[in-house]
């Protein structure tokens, strides 16, 4: 047993079983990712790493599997599986795992081969731990895999906890323990006793608030949206062959790569990325303002481009001087979480009236985002909402 401090739940004990797993390299490259991308320009703080979150992933679940009262093995593959759950991600997190799905057709949870080759697939055979099941609890195909890819999942417990403590942002509030001790097993999952059920709200309130205020800041959309681009200019050549390199370097790595480019276009963008020379706002809007917002949020970067060079056109600058952010349009929250009282059991959504508001403002937040360099986003501006049949400016807007 190794015990391993740490700022969010003080001491994590990893058990002697797991340790070999923790020295392999897979899970010591993401001491090297950062959990948040590119957060750390708009929160200084923001510069944890999947590494931590992971651990603390792999903690909760241990946690969990012991209130579940899970068996020795069953217990042993969730913390694995907790530990092991962000091993497929590419530098900044999921700053181009875009690309990876467009041109490899691969997620960051696709890791079924790093868990049967190399170093981890021999730990992990050495340890007696099955890599079809860690696999299956990961991409949510096992019947205790809500415990790593649920509704209420360990996962998002740590990241929403650790993100908040990181940025300094007070949003991500969750009783993580509270919500824990309220869980059981039953034939379809994870139900809830009527106890955790502030508990489970407080974790939906923080998903809910922390969006707007940390994973979709436009900033760190901004930066990002820079990032993949130079990412694309890099691999577009031949992205089959080069992108699976980048995908497996880590922040550092992949930054020096797109700096020291022989394609000026990529390491303009890295430079101006790395000297915190963003692209600003041209447009900037919700759902209200766009007419047809359910045919353009596809969230794919090559449809992005192509009406990136729409804009461009019509504003007659160079395609390079546009960038598209069209995130995917909320989904409304549909807990499949059973609570039980004494005398029924019913979804959470029965239980709290919450959840049809929060499905509302998950909805409000929602922004387009047009993006340009400074002194042209006026031209831009025009151009984009003529292309994306945006309606007229507001004052309010106007004011951003």
């Amino acid at each position: 047993m190794k015990s391993i401090k740490d700022p969010v739940h003080g001491y994590i004990q990893v058990d002697s079983s797991l340790l070999p797993l923790l020295d392999t390299p897979q899970v010591q490259r993401l001491r090297y990712i950062r959990q948040l991308g590119f957060s750390f320009l708009v929160y200084p703080g923001a510069h944890h790493t999947r590494f931590e979150h992971s651990l603390g992933t792999m903690h909760l679940a241990n946690a969990l599997g012991t209130r579940l009262s899970l068996s020795p093995e069953e217990h042993a593959h969730v913390s694995a599986a907790g530990l092991l759950h962000d091993i497929g991600h590419g530098p900044f997190s999921h700053a181009i795992e875009g690309l990876s799905k467009e041109f490899l057709g691969k997620k960051h949870t696709d890791i079924s081969d790093q868990l049967t080759t190399g170093a981890l697939g021999k730990v992990i055979s050495n340890t007696g731990l099955d890599p079809d099941q860690i696999d299956r609890l990961i991409n949510g195909h096992h019947p205790l895999s809500g415990i790593i890819h649920g509704d209420l999942d360990v996962d998002r417990m740590d990241y929403l906890l650790r993100d908040a403590h990181y940025t300094g942002v007070p949003y991500g509030t969750v009783d993580a323990m509270r919500l824990i001790r309220a869980m059981r097993l039953c034939d379809t999952g994870i139900m809830l006793d009527l106890s955790g059920v502030q508990a489970a709200e407080s974790l939906l309130i923080a998903r809910t608030l922390m969006r707007p205020a940390v994973y979709y800041h436009h900033v760190s959309r901004i930066a990002e949206k820079m990032f993949t681009m130079a990412v694309y200019e890099y691999i577009k050549d031949d992205p089959t062959s080069i992108l699976p390199s980048l995908l497996v370097a880590d922040d550092a790595a992949c930054m020096q790569n797109l700096l020291h480019a022989d394609n000026p276009s990529v390491s303009c963008l890295a430079k101006n990325l790395y000297e915190r020379r963003l692209f600003k706002r041209a447009l900037y809007v919700g759902k209200d303002d766009v007419r047809d917002v359910h045919q353009i949020t596809s969230e794919s970067f090559l449809m992005e481009r192509n009406l990136a060079e729409n804009i461009s056109d019509e504003a007659g600058v160079s395609s390079e001087q546009v960038m598209v952010d069209i995130p995917t349009f909320p989904q409304d929250i549909w807990m499949e979480v059973q609570v039980k009282d004494r005398y029924s059991v019913n979804m959470l959504e029965e239980v709290s009236p919450l959840v049809t508001t929060l499905n509302e403002t998950r909805r409000s937040q929602w922004r387009l985002g047009v993006y340009a360099p400074e002194g042209m986003t006026d031209t831009i501006s025009d151009a984009a909402r003529k292309v994306l049949n945006i309606k007229p400016s507001t004052r309010q807007e106007r004011l951003l």
